[in-house]
C-alpha cells in the first residue's frame, strides 16, 4: 500500500500529498528542466530563470512576492540541477493557499524585465566568484565537465561569466517554451491535510493553465575519458577527486551501489574511507564519498583535501579501499551491518519533511510511483554480496576513472 495520493489535472501537472499530522506544512513543485537542457552557449539560463522567478510577475513586485510567505514567518527558497528547477516552502500549515497562489503567480506569470536582470546577473556573476574562490566546489565542477566532456551535463549549473554575460529575455522565454512541459510537473504537498481540500486548491490555481507538450531531446552521453588530470591553483592544500560515470537512477544496480558508496565514504565517521584516512593515517579532514543518479547516467566520486606532500598517499589508500572491494566479496555480518546503517540513515533522513516530500515530488516525476520505506528497504536488503562485488569490479575499475587534483602553486 502507498502512503501518498496522486491526481492528475487535466493539462497534465500531478499533485502529490503525504499525510502526516503537524501544525507546520511544507510544499514543492519540480519541473522537469535543468542545465543540461540548455542550449550551447546558454550555460547558466536554467539557474538564471529561478533567479529571476522571485522578481516581478504581472501583479506582484519584488516585495510583494518575498513578503507574501514571509510575513507570516514562512521560508521560500528554491534550486536548480542538472535536471529540475524546484521551488519550495515551508509555513503553517493554515497558509496553504497563500502559497500555492504564491507558487502559481511566480512559476507561470514572471515578466523577466530588463533591469532585474541586470541585478541578477550581477549576483550570479559575484556567486561564481565565490565558488571558484572554495577548490572543494570548484574541483567538483571541474570534474564532471571532464567526465563528460563537450556534453550539457558536464556544463557547470551557474553558468560561466562569459555565457551569463550574454543571456536575455528571448533566452528565457525560449527555454520555458521549449522545456516546461505541464506532463512534467509535480506540485508536492506533506501535511496535514485533506486530499480533497489540496486537490480543490490545485484546480483552482493550476487546473487552468494550459497544456504545454513540449518534447526535450536529452541526449545520453558517451562513456567518460579517463586519466590523470593535474591543474595549479593559488591554494594552500592539494585537492583531489577520483571517479567516474556510474548507473542512471533507474538501473538494477543503483541500490549496490548505494550501499556501496555508504559503505565507503558515506554519512558518519565510520565509512571505511574516514577510518583508514583520516582515524588511522590522520592526513586528511575531510574525505567523503559520492554517487548521484541522474536519469541515463550517473556520477560516482571520492573527494579529499590534504597538505600536498600527503596527497600521493591519501590517494594510494584510497585505491587500496576500492580493490579490497574489487577483490573480496563482503562477509554476511559486514553486508547485514552495511545495510542496517544505510536503512537505518534513511529513516532518520525521512525526519526532514521538506527533503522527504522532494525526494517523494522526483520519484514521481521520473518513475510514476513513490517507493514507501518499507519497499526501499525490500530493495536494500535484496542486494546480495555477489552483486557488490560485481558492481565494484564495473564502477570502481582504474581504467574507467578519473584522477583529478588542485595542487598549490
Amino acid at each position: 500500500m502507498t502512503d501518498y495520493q496522486v491526481h492528475t489535472l487535466p493539462n497534465g501537472i500531478r499533485i502529490l500529498h503525504k499525510h502526516a499530522p503537524s501544525a507546520i506544512a511544507h510544499c514543492c513543485f519540480i519541473v522537469n528542466a535543468g542545465s543540461r537542457d540548455e542550449a550551447e552557449h546558454q550555460e547558466g539560463l536554467a539557474h538564471f530563470i529561478e533567479h529571476l522567478l522571485f522578481k516581478e510577475t504581472e501583479k506582484r513586485n519584488t516585495s510583494q512576492i518575498l513578503n507574501r510567505l514571509e510575513l507570516v514567518g514562512a521560508d521560500l527558497n528554491a534550486y536548480t540541477t542538472k535536471e529540475y528547477t524546484c521551488i519550495h516552502a515551508s509555513f503553517l500549515k493554515q497558509h496553504l493557499e497563500r502559497a500555492i497562489d504564491l507558487f502559481e503567480d511566480i512559476l507561470f506569470h514572471s515578466t523577466f524585465p530588463e533591469e532585474e536582470q541586470e541585478k541578477e546577473r550581477g549576483v550570479i556573476l559575484d556567486e561564481i566568484a565565490s565558488y571558484l574562490d572554495q577548490p572543494e566546489e570548484a574541483i567538483q565542477d571541474d570534474f564532471e565537465e571532464l567526465l563528460f566532456k563537450g556534453h550539457p551535463i558536464g556544463a557547470n549549473i551557474l553558468g560561466t561569466p562569459e555565457t551569463v554575460a550574454k543571456l536575455n529575455t528571448n533566452d528565457i522565454k525560449q527555454f520555458i517554451a521549449a522545456n516546461n512541459n505541464t506532463s512534467e510537473m509535480v506540485f508536492a504537498v506533506f501535511g496535514e491535510y485533506d486530499f480533497k481540500k489540496i486537490t480543490r486548491l490545485a484546480e483552482k490555481y493550476f487546473g487552468a493553465l494550459p497544456v504545454n507538450n513540449a518534447k526535450k531531446q536529452r541526449l545520453k552521453p558517451d562513456k567518460n575519458v579517463t586519466g590523470l588530470y593535474r591543474f595549479s591553483k593559488p591554494i594552500s592544500q592539494t585537492h583531489c577527486i577520483i571517479g567516474g560515470q556510474a548507473y542512471s537512477s533507474s538501473h538494477a544496480n543503483k541500490h549496490g551501489l548505494l550501499l556501496l558508496n555508504n559503505l565507503l565514504g558515506g554519512m558518519g565517521m565510520s565509512s571505511r574511507l574516514n577510518l583508514e584516512i583520516r582515524e588511522k593515517h590522520g592526513i586528511a579532514y575531510t574525505i567523503e564519498s559520492n554517487y548521484t543518479a541522474l536519469t541515463d547516467t550517473g556520477i560516482f566520486s571520492i573527494y579529499f583535501g590534504t597538505d600536498s606532500e600527503k596527497a600521493e598517499k591519501a590517494a594510494k589508500l584510497v585505491h587500496r579501499e576500492l580493490k579490497k572491494l574489487r577483490d573480496q566479496k563482503l562477509g554476511s555480518l559486514q553486508l547485514h551491518q552495511t545495510k542496517q546503517k544505510f536503512i537505518g540513515q534513511i529513516a532518520l533522513a525521512e525526519e526532514s519533511h521538506m527533503s522527504l516530500i522532494i525526494s517523494m515530488a522526483k520519484s514521481l516525476l521520473d518513475f510514476n510511483y513513490v517507493d514507501s520505506l518499507p519497499q526501499l528497504f525490500d530493495k536494500i536488503n535484496a542486494v546480495t554480496t555477489e552483486q557488490l562485488l560485481a558492481i565494484s569490479n564495473e564502477i570502481f575499475d582504474n581504467n574507467s576513472m578519473i584522477t583529478l587534483l588542485f595542487e598549490p602553486k
